[in-house]
């Protein structure tokens, strides 16, 4: 593991989030909801997108399921995106892929639409972040276009390489390239914090702790 990872599972997406504010970089996303467990990820990403079936893109060989291929590019750490923004009520990531990905010890799925089979994410304590879930299975309805290549998730664009942090607030991308001063600003915010909090814990007032200081704080 490298120290860039190491020092980016300290800390959470807030801190994070506030990192990328404070720099103008964009990142965060909202309304991928922590949907089978209660555990933090962070990671390095591995990316696949999905389309309607229709415009499947032309392919030799045996058919291969979507997931499968980012499942076995993955190392073990590693956070799988998934980009499923087709507009159809289908399935993205399943409990079979689930578990296919626990045993290559990949860290989580981070998926920008719908997911399915959430109870076998939960049975496998398999950290899964959707925009939605269903029943309905891809079969049929979507496809995977490519693996490993630039996908939209929210309103960013993530290439594979680039880290992902999630927690029940949220998920944040960021690029390989700003790591190093995302990081460094980060935990610039959280020791902040936490140094208002020991304040707080203390007795003075929290009018006194969260001042001028504490609201230009990202500037």
């Amino acid at each position: 593991m490298t120290d860039s990872l190491k020092r980016l599972m300290r800390l959470d997406c807030c801190a994070v989030s506030d990192a990328m504010d404070k720099l103008g970089l964009p990142g965060g996303i909202s309304g991928l909801t922590q949907s089978s467990t209660t555990r933090r990820i962070a990671g390095r990403v591995v990316t696949y997108r999905l389309v309607p079936a229709d415009q499947a893109p032309p392919r030799s060989g045996p058919p291969r399921h979507l997931g499968t291929t980012a499942i076995e590019a993955a190392q073990p750490g590693d956070i799988i995106v998934v980009e499923q923004r087709t507009g159809i009520d289908a399935g993205s990531w399943g409990g079979i892929l689930s578990l296919g990905a626990k045993v290559r010890r990949v860290a989580g799925v981070i998926v920008d639409g719908p997911v399915r089979d959430i109870d076998e994410a939960r049975a496998y304590d398999f950290p899964v972040y959707a925009r939605a879930l269903t029943a309905r299975t891809a079969r049929g309805r979507v496809v995977e276009a490519f693996t490993n290549q630039p996908v939209t998730i929210g309103e960013v664009v993530v290439s594979p390489g680039d880290y992902a942090i999630a927690d029940a607030s949220g998920v944040v991308f960021v690029t390989a390239a700003d790591i190093e001063r995302v990081l460094d600003a980060a935990e610039m915010i959280a020791g902040r914090e936490a140094a208002m909090a020991k304040a707080l814990l203390a007795g003075t007032p929290i009018s006194q702790v969260m001042n001028a200081d504490y609201e230009h704080m990202l500037r």
